[in-house]
């Protein structure tokens, strides 16, 4: 968390509530407000630090809740993470992903780490993907100048007298690899019946600079372009005195909540996330519980809650002395259960191994969390960052943790609404893709027979 009071927050981390009263309305199911989320996620606010005893209480709670809401399956999907270019001029002072745009212009003489692809590209990586048996696209990119929606946004913003400063628009041909329009990319990704996830609140806001486009019209663009559903990830923490410091350069809470709403009037399902653990207090991540939970009572399509704990190893917040680190084990813990005892009306929360690594990801799924991710292709972003939690999980793998901990592994449709609970014994692989057999997953330029019962194990 951040190293001291620097930040004069409106919002500070008290509440009129006790914690009995709280944890006693999270066993009874009541509907529970800002203080009493307040008086779990701290086990106290009349104290300091987080009392052991309790935590194990709210964690509790949390678990049995899990029980009751979805039972004993812990489920995963086969998925492919696609990320289409690492050129972003934003600024977030939590993000190594993203390398200055500017250095991918064809006169550029810096050299960088970072990456865009074309559409073919992206088309080949996911063709590549579904011949190994996944279903599941992902995709998540950074705000290139050069991408726009389709041909007619690059003709409106063509029209600015400085385009670059204006609407943060530069065409195409100024940069070595044109990434093309997001109509494009979202057509190359979508092959086969695969279940493409992509276009954040923060990508359509990019991809409507400039114009008076509604978010629901550009969705629903995107939609008939092959998008299946969109990521509710660029929330971050939906305050907007904690975002003025963390990413000033982003959305500002109001339109990120009129992005998701655009994407529902769409007819696309989402999923919400926080990112916690940086310079935000408890009652900031009380509060962007609220606005998800308020979001879905108006839209009613979030499908998973995502808690995402800040990996700060080479982010700018650590390397400016702005925080000495992330959320401690204690208050992922309290994240999980918190987030499912007080979203009462978004049935999935989701585990992250990339973010808490194995052991602690499992422990999740005993504080509330029935959902763990997905076997993850690629993930170039916590990577960036410093993280150190592999790219690649195999069925092989989720069979074996899940029933560790006397859990049930069960493959899903990234809505959930198709499940297959994996068989007895092995070999373990996807069976709900288009080109998948049940046979595992095949390793990358590796095998070419899907009979060997080894590859993901």
């Amino acid at each position: 968390m951040h190293s001291g009071d620097e930040f004069d927050f409106e919002h500070l981390p008290t509440s009129g509530q006790s914690f009995e009263n709280a944890l006693a309305a999270a066993r009874d199911g009541d509907r529970l407000s800002v203080d009493d989320a307040i008086e779990l996620l701290t086990t106290g606010s009349d104290r300091d630090g987080i009392d052991p005893h309790r935590k194990e209480q709210v964690l509790e709670a949390a678990d049995e809740r899990r029980r009751e809401v979805v039972g004993e399956e812990v489920t995963f999907v086969a998925n492919l993470n696609n990320n289409v270019t690492t050129a972003c001029n934003t600024g977030c002072l939590f993000c190594n992903f993203k390398d200055t745009a500017a250095s991918f212009e064809t006169d550029a003489d810096t050299d960088h780490p970072g990456f865009t692809k074309t559409p073919a590209e992206s088309r080949a990586a996911v063709e590549a993907a579904l011949d190994r048996g996944i279903y599941e696209v992902t995709s998540v990119s950074g705000l290139h100048p050069a991408f726009a929606l389709n041909e007619e946004h690059h003709e409106i913003l063509q029209t600015y007298e400085q385009p670059d400063s204006e609407v943060n628009y530069k065409p195409p041909e100024r940069y070595d690899t044109d990434p093309g329009t997001y109509v494009e990319q979202m057509t190359a990704m979508s092959v086969d019946g695969a279940h493409l996830h992509s276009m954040t609140p923060e990508e359509v806001y990019h991809g409507v600079r400039g114009t008076d486009w509604s978010y629901a019209d550009a969705y629903a663009e995107l939609r008939r372009a092959g998008l299946d559903s969109a990521p509710g990830t660029a929330a971050e923490i939906l305050v907007d005195e904690v975002r003025e410091i963390l990413c000033p350069g982003k959305m500002d809470t109001g339109a990120w909540l009129a992005a998701m709403e655009g994407a529902a009037k769409a007819g696309l399902d989402t999923t919400a996330t926080i990112m916690y653990g940086h310079i935000e207090n408890e009652r900031h991540r009380a509060l962007h519980l609220k606005r998800v939970r308020d979001l879905q009572d108006r839209t009613g399509n979030i499908t998973e809650f995502v808690p995402l704990s800040f990996v700060h190893e080479t982010t700018p917040l650590y390397e400016r002395g702005i925080v000495d680190g992330g959320a401690s084990t204690s208050e992922d813990e309290l994240m999980i259960a918190v987030s499912r005892l007080f979203l009462d009306n978004v049935d999935h929360i989701q585990s992250s191994w990339v973010k808490y690594g194995d052991t602690q990801g499992l422990k999740m799924l005993s504080c509330g969390a029935d959902d763990f991710m997905g076997t993850i292709l690629s993930e170039e972003i916590t990577k960036r960052a410093g993280g150190g939690h592999g790219e690649f999980r195999s069925f092989g793998d989720y069979a074996e943790m899940i029933r560790a901990i006397g859990r049930t592994p069960v493959e899903r449709s990234t809505d959930y609404e198709i499940r297959r609970q994996l068989p007895e014994s092995g070999p373990y692989g996807p069976a709900l893709g288009p080109r998948a057999d049940g046979t595992p997953l095949l390793e990358p330029g590796g095998r070419s027979s899907r009979s060997s019962a080894n590859a993901d194990d």
